[in-house]
């Protein structure tokens, strides 16, 4: 019986251009921050305003693998009650970071379907 062989050329470059593509899809910080930016500015809109203090008091954080948007802080501890509700308390919940979320979700896929593409434009360059 003849046996089958088969030759691949190109297979360490190619194996090199998958890391690198790994790598820099790994290394999307900038991404996070700009997506994560977007939903900050919109939810800082929704935010109720009685001072400015809440939508004040939204901003961005790193956080592994992502970034985060956060409303809230020492000076204005009632972010919680207001977003979520206080039944207890007759606070009627103003969801104001899950709305951003839902008014930017287009803008915010568009901003990591560009950073993907040219991450496989870049390999699509790289690999043999």
């Amino acid at each position: 019986m003849a046996g089958t062989t088969a030759e691949v050329r190109g297979g360490a470059k190619c194996a090199r251009a998958f890391a690198r593509m790994h790598d820099r899809l790994d290394d999307m910080r900038s991404v996070h921050a700009e997506a994560a930016s977007v939903v900050a500015e919109r939810a800082r809109h929704n935010a109720p305003k009685v001072s400015g203090a809440l939508a004040d008091s939204i901003r961005v954080e790193d956080a592994e693998g992502g970034a985060t948007v956060v409303a809230g802080d020492g000076q204005v501890p009632y972010a919680g009650p207001i977003h979520f509700g206080w039944r207890e308390r007759n606070i009627e919940p103003q969801p104001f970071l899950i709305d951003a979320l839902a008014d930017s979700a287009d803008d915010v896929r568009a901003k990591y379907d560009d950073a993907v593409g040219d991450v496989v434009r870049k390999f699509d360059r790289d690999a043999p």
